[in-house]
């Protein structure tokens, strides 16, 4: 007998299941639908380890949008795109509407509106996407305390027995979520029950919008197996082109091959990917995590050759990034530029400070001489500027004997072009 759990009432109950396959979670990893007996609701989901599954993936469905519509009702059976107006830029979130056209996340503005030129485009509130993410926290932790955000709109929750704060199952736990997120917040979010982070965040992403998908371990390693390589965490588009000219297409492929294997060919991700392939991962829910950089970057409103310009656009950004530092009171030592050009190859420059900086100054110091040497007649269309190895503040900028903080002088100097 295969326990249920029903996404309206947000119960689980036991017993048999004679109605057809009739719900989006049809698959080898879900059991058939049936109308709950409870409250009528024809949104059941049975799983052989319902009962057992504790660690959860969350993602809001295409959250900025989402933020957006709920804002703006008139616009809920529209084609919405969140990004920069004008053509210029690329598009940050797209609703699902809109992706029926084919836009998605970091297309051009232009080619997103020549699929879709009836798409109204909005532009991004970030602060307005932050008290959103902070309610829905909230709504995370009253249900456990082990929750690890990665985003505005994605979190891994581990809601085992021993830190589960109500409900009666992990399952139930996630309904009820879903549900307030809903309520409360107007957004959906889709949900990924298994047994660990990769499976969790792949169940994740199985059926959206307003899904909740479960892998579990049995299935696991036969689910995987038909899978492009890409599905897997950390292979990105250069490796996987790198795995598929190697014969490695699907992650089949990966299990058919040792761990020894695996090393020999990519290093210590090797092992990773040996767990990986076979369903399994032993990264644990952390609910705080260092902050690794801070960063900001934008779309120049025209592609651009000019180091005098790149360079303004620049200590704009420094500022940004040096009043982030100061509010969260840390200070880095790892600076990175970042420029994409106008046929969109990107070009990353870093440089090691001495000492961690909070400085605008220092920061735009550290990038000026890599602009002028990158600006060399080609034409940019977007500039970052990050600041990486985080510590606290207390030992950054040092004085030295004449009571100038290390380093600043030079920066005033680069900035006045010295």
């Amino acid at each position: 007998m295969t326990l249920s759990l029903c996404r309206d009432c947000c119960q689980t109950h036991d017993g048999p299941h004679d109605g057809p396959h009739d719900g989006p979670n049809d698959g080898p990893h879900h059991g058939p639908a049936e109308t709950c007996a409870r409250c009528g609701g024809a949104r059941l989901l049975a799983h052989p380890e319902l009962a057992s599954l504790s660690l959860a993936h969350i993602d809001c469905d295409a959250f900025y949008a989402a933020v957006e519509k709920r804002d703006r009702p008139h616009l809920v059976a529209e084609p919405l795109i969140v990004g920069h107006p004008g053509g210029r830029g690329v598009v940050v979130t797209a609703c699902y509407i809109a992706r029926s056209f084919g836009i998605r996340s970091a297309m051009p503005m232009f080619q997103a509106l020549q699929l879709c030129p009836q798409a109204t485009v909005i532009h991004p509130e970030l602060a307005k996407y932050q008290r959103a993410s902070a309610a829905i926290r909230s709504i995370l932790a009253s249900h456990t305390a082990m929750t690890e955000p990665l985003s505005l709109d994605e979190a891994y929750l581990d809601l085992a027995d021993e830190h589960r704060l109500d409900a009666a199952s992990a399952a139930e736990a996630l309904a009820r979520i879903a549900r307030r997120i809903e309520q409360e917040e107007g957004i959906t979010v889709s949900i990924g029950l298994s047994c660990n982070k990769f499976l969790a965040k792949l169940a994740s992403e199985l059926e959206k919008p307003r899904g909740f998908s479960i892998i579990g371990r049995a299935e696991a390693k036969a689910l995987l197996a038909p899978l492009s390589v890409r599905k897997i965490h950390g292979v990105g588009a250069v490796t996987a082109r790198h795995m598929e000219a190697d014969g490695l297409k699907t992650i089949a492929d990966l299990q058919a091959l040792t761990e020894r294997e695996l090393v020999a060919r990519f290093g210590k991700f090797g092992s990773r990917l040996a767990l990986f392939a076979h369903g399994n991962d032993d990264r644990s829910v952390t609910p705080s995590r260092p902050l690794k950089s801070v960063s900001a970057e934008t779309t120049l409103r025209q592609d651009s050759a000019s180091p005098h310009r790149l360079r303004q656009v620049a200590q704009g950004l420094c500022e940004r990034i040096a009043a982030e530092l100061a509010r969260k009171g840390i200070a880095g030592r790892s600076i990175v530029l970042k420029l994409k050009t106008s046929d969109f190859r990107i070009l990353t420059r870093s440089r090691r400070l001495a000492h961690p900086t909070q400085r605008a100054g220092l920061i735009f110091a550290s990038i000026a001489a890599s602009i002028d040497r990158e600006a060399d007649g080609r034409r940019f269309r977007l500039i970052g500027v990050g600041v990486g190895d985080l510590g606290p503040a207390a030992g950054a900028d040092p004085v030295d004997l004449f009571g100038i903080a290390d380093g600043a002088e030079f920066a005033r100097k680069e900035e006045m072009g010295g």
